[in-house]
């Protein structure tokens, strides 16, 4: 744009901005109407200060992006993927959990067959006297038994 053109936009919003000011001081007094007026300086100060020409470059390189953001494919086919990555790595959880409560509860009877080891916790977890399914387990146990908790 010109600077002609800028000097239209700062007039016209100077000129919103005294109305503005204007009505704020009669209805609402001398206080909402000062404040008013120190928003009306803001768009020649910022026309003065070559300021108004970023702060509208900035807004529009904002809406270009927020539009390619919205409106682009390629970009939503990406935000499915990362979705669909997230709920198989919730399920692939939930199948593990599943798995380890199977094999816990199908552990006795694979203990009774002739030939079949028989699994032990690990050493930490039979010193405790529980039987956690892993080290790490074994040692939030025995803090927690330290504490008093259980």
């Amino acid at each position: 744009m010109e600077a002609s053109t800028w000097a239209a936009l700062t007039a016209a919003l100077t000129v919103a901005g005294a109305i503005w000011t204007w009505i704020a001081f009669r209805r609402r007094g001398a206080v909402n109407g000062l404040r008013a007026l120190g928003f009306t300086l803001l768009p020649a100060a910022a026309w003065l200060t070559g300021t108004l020409e970023m702060v509208v470059e900035i807004g529009g390189s904002v809406t270009d992006w927020a539009t390619s953001l919205v409106f682009d494919v390629r970009t939503w086919v990406g935000v499915g993927l990362a979705g669909l990555a997230v709920v198989l790595y919730v399920i692939s959880g939930f199948l593990r959990d599943r798995q380890l409560g199977k094999a816990q509860a199908g552990g006795g009877k694979a203990a009774t067959k002739p030939g079949a080891r028989e699994s032990l916790p690990p050493s930490s977890a039979r010193a405790a006297g529980g039987s956690p399914i892993d080290d790490d387990l074994a040692d939030i146990e025995a803090l927690l038994r330290k504490r008093g908790i259980e």
